[in-house]
């Protein structure tokens, strides 16, 4: 398929003008306008209103919304240009014009504190909790030792990042004859909030907590996530525990599940705990460091080992942080650092989420498992012949197994597509979500997993909680028969609420890296390609992680055809090869806060042209503007 790229004459551009697309991994195709069901004709939009010639009209904030709305009540417009606001979507009027109803107004578009209002709003999370609910919440009582196991002599400590402020999983680790005696205790909050309640109701209705950089939209109000299902330090806390036992090599060979009364320790940070570990601790972390933080290595050690051994799928894929100052705007946007006591964590909950899973299925108990299919034949299809394109082979579907991508990976590391294989290959993995039905792990390598490390944040959790305590009768508060009966159903909310939630996370931090650059346009900066598609490029900024399109416009020109298996663009008159991973230099062109969209145009000397071979040559001419023959025009 051909295209041609021409030059477009500047124009003097609004301010909040939208810009085309978005990043790679959401508009893979071109955005079109979203034709509205009856069941979104109930929902709301987010967006600014702006008077045109046609009257007053609703800007939307959504990039992927291609549509012009009509303001239906005009006069509540009045004083409302340039604002945001979030209205109602009514049926179209006789004219067949689409229309809203302002309901709510938000403020300036440009105050940072509406940028996560802005996701908010646009994906339908509930920010409000009910009275009902706080007042069930607020009404909460601390746990008394009556029926639960004293584990407040056990030193189970937190481990979370520095921000945190639920902590929901505390843990130990001891060496025994055979390798580790290890114990996870997990905030007990199933026994705050009875099915059928309405903190149930409204737990469920989230799904799961929303975290923004700047807020956090919990699943359960703060007085039981900040408080009483809170593992603060020093002071007694209901629990759910599981021990378990780990060999030499790391294999779990037996666990037990309990509910207790813990104290924990200490509060402590990964970046705490790795510098006491790296032979610097301090105050807190010094009279822990042999009896605590070094076992938990150890386990840490062995569990790694099986993990390695049954190769697991290990994607290195950097995320972003922003970083917000006192006055709510951006400071800088870094990229977060993996430690390996974030490993830790992360090996220790998986266990525990194992034995979860192990409990429930040998019981015969019900379980809602967290499931991840192997990829698809189309998908895998893209992945072989993009790497066929760099030379690395890829098995056949039914040979396939996780440690022979994570074999990929490892090959490629430090090299200069590294980055861009973890992602496409991030692209051709199946979704996990939530199912009675057990299809195994395919990303972990496991054959029964469960979600049980989170029930603070997570509905999922809490679900496997009263599997737990029917099948283990463990008290009069686990799983009814009613929810066995729509566990399905439940499973695919939950999924879809956790989709939401990844949604409206993105769209914040792209908002505020657009905000954050939005002084910057026309400066220039060192990139790679990190899309591909028939309408264009995308390109990641190498210091920001930022996000943008080069539609063909912004292309030097020439005729383009677009090699799918390659993932390339390539010039058929001048030879200039854009293929993913390629590093480039880009302007910023635009960057559209109400949207958080950017675009980019690439930068390349007027005197230089790239041959077939990707090598730069002198170009005897500057670049023309290549005329289109018949069969183009047609």
């Amino acid at each position: 398929m051909k295209f041609k790229s021409k030059k477009k004459e500047p124009k003097k551009e609004n301010r909040f003008k939208k810009s085309f697309g978005g990043p790679s991994k959401r508009a893979e195709k071109p955005a079109v306008p979203l034709k509205k069901t009856k069941a979104q004709l109930t929902q709301s939009v987010v967006g600014m209103i702006t008077k045109t010639k046609r009257g007053w009209e609703l800007m939307v904030a959504d990039r992927k919304d291609k549509a012009t709305y009509t303001v239906r009540n005009p006069d509540k417009a009045k004083g409302l240009d340039g604002q945001l606001v979030t209205a109602r979507l009514l049926a179209n009027s006789k004219a067949g014009k689409q229309e809203v109803e302002i309901d709510l107004t938000l403020g300036n578009p440009d105050d940072p504190r509406l940028v996560s209002l802005i996701a908010i709003y646009q994906n339908d999370i509930p920010l409000e909790f009910p009275d009902t609910v706080l007042e069930q919440a607020e009404s909460a009582k601390p746990v008394t030792m009556k029926d639960r196991t004293d584990l407040r002599s056990i030193p189970l400590v937190t481990i979370d990042g520095a921000d945190a402020r639920d902590f929901d999983d505390a843990v130990f680790a001891e060496p025994d004859a055979k390798g580790w005696h290890v114990v996870v205790a997990i905030a007990d909050v199933a026994h705050y909030v009875p099915t059928g309640s309405p903190l149930d109701k409204e737990a469920f209705k989230r799904g799961n907590s929303t975290y923004f950089a700047d807020r956090v939209v919990p699943m359960l109000p703060e007085a039981l996530s900040n408080e009483l299902c809170s593992l603060k330090p020093h002071v007694n806390r209901a629990c759910m525990a599981v021990h378990m036992w780990i060999d030499k090599e790391g294999e779990l060979t037996k666990w037990k599940f309990e509910r207790g009364v813990m104290k924990s320790h200490a509060r402590l940070t990964y970046e705490q705990v790795q510098t006491a570990m790296d032979g610097q601790p301090d105050e807190t972390t010094s009279p822990l460091l042999e009896t605590v933080i070094k076992p938990l290595y150890g386990a840490y050690a062995c569990l790694m080992s099986a993990r390695l051994k049954r190769g697991t799928l290990e994607l290195e894929l950097p995320e972003r942080k922003v970083m917000i100052g006192q006055d709510g705007y951006v400071n800088a946007i870094i990229m977060r650092e993996r430690l390996e006591s974030h490993k830790l964590i992360e090996e220790f909950m998986i266990c525990a989420n194992v034995a979860a899973a192990a409990q429930l299925e040998g019981k015969g108990g019900v379980c809602l498992y967290r499931i991840h299919d192997k990829p698809s034949e189309i998908k895998l299809d893209a992945l072989r012949g993009f790497l066929d394109s760099l030379g690395i082979n890829l098995v056949p579907a039914r040979q396939l197994h996780p440690r022979m991508l994570t074999q990929i990976l490892e090959n490629a590391a430090g090299g200069e597509h590294a980055q861009v294989i973890n992602e496409v290959m991030l692209r051709s993995q199946a979704q996990a979500i939530y199912s009675p039905d057990n299809i195994g792990h395919f990303g972990l390598a496991l054959a029964k997993y469960a979600h049980f490390t989170s029930p603070i944040r997570r509905y999922a959790d809490l679900m496997v909680h009263r599997a737990l305590i029917r099948v283990c009768r463990l008290g009069q508060d686990g799983l009814t028969d009613q929810e066995i009966k729509t566990l399905e159903d439940i499973g695919e909310h939950i999924s879809s609420t956790e989709r939401r939630s990844a949604s409206a996370e993105r769209d914040v931090v792209d908002r505020f890296t657009t905000m954050f650059l939005a002084d910057k346009v026309g400066a220039t900066f060192s990139a790679r390609i990190s899309g591909v598609a028939r309408f264009g490029l995308f390109a990641r900024l190498d210091d920001s992680g930022a996000d943008g399109i080069i539609p063909f416009h912004a292309l030097p020109r020439d005729y383009y055809v677009y090699n799918e298996k390659q993932q390339a663009l390539i010039g058929e008159r001048h030879g200039r090869v854009y293929r993913l991973a390629s590093p480039v230099q880009v302007r910023l062109d635009t960057a559209d806060k109400l949207t958080g969209s950017m675009s980019f145009a690439i930068i390349e000397p007027d005197n230089k042209k790239i041959n077939k071979q990707g090598e730069k040559t002198k170009s005897p001419r500057p670049l023309g503007l290549v005329r289109r023959s018949k069969q183009h025009r047609r």
